[in-house]
């Protein structure tokens, strides 16, 4: 069972104003530093995009801690299961290649690099990480994922502005945290509310207070 997610970034200011997004939540941290600093973790998401190019960023940092075979298994599973373009809002997990930290997840958080702000990117490829790794652990408690880790997702080349980005993890994490009984119209409404972007809406009424 998956007991605690991590949010991870260099930027200390961007760290503050994720912790006032999430703080107070119960199973999700913020840390400013170096995803190898954390001594213990069971898996890491990476912020990528649609075709699996590890070739900035957190991605980057990611490749050359655990190998470039691991772009190459990523890139084979975008190939066999999404026919070369894995939608956001998708994420799978694959093997590290270690044994200290087994996985990895690949969760876009946009097609090409481009600006995501605006945009309800970050909730849809943390609920789909999330999904991912209680789909995972579902297979068995061999391979149980306890602890993820994920980059503030968007807030880099995505330029989503880190409250919004924390308040969009943190409300994915909210919803995963606490699944509905049933589904009902009020459910549905009363989830895309808290989200607030979607289509034009996000463009043209900010979310106010993040």
């Amino acid at each position: 069972m998956l007991q605690e997610l991590v949010i991870v970034t260099r930027e200390c200011r961007a760290a503050r104003d994720l912790e006032e997004s999430v703080g107070g939540i119960a199973g999700i941290r913020v840390l400013c530093g170096d995803f190898r600093e954390i001594v213990a973790f069971d898996c890491i998401a990476t912020a990528g995009n649609s075709f699996g190019l590890m070739d900035a960023g957190m991605d980057l940092a990611v490749l050359k801690f655990f190998g470039v075979e691991l772009q190459e298994a990523i890139q084979a599973r975008i190939l066999k299961d999404y026919l070369g373009e894995q939608p956001v809002g998708t994420s799978f997990v694959v093997p590290s290649g270690r044994t200290d930290h087994p996985w990895v997840a690949h969760s876009p958080t946009m097609r090409v690099p481009m600006n995501v702000s605006g945009t309800d990117h970050v909730y849809l490829a943390t609920w789909a990480t999330l999904l991912a790794v209680r789909h995972h652990n579902l297979a068995g408690p061999e391979s149980t994922i306890k602890v993820l880790v994920c980059p503030a997702f968007g807030t880099g080349t995505g330029g989503m502005p880190p409250r919004e980005a924390g308040t969009q993890m943190r409300i994915a994490w909210e919803h995963f945290c606490r699944p509905p009984a049933n589904i009902t119209p009020s459910l549905a409404q009363t989830r895309h509310e808290r989200v607030h972007y979607g289509g034009r809406w996000g463009f043209q009424h900010p979310r106010q207070g993040t």
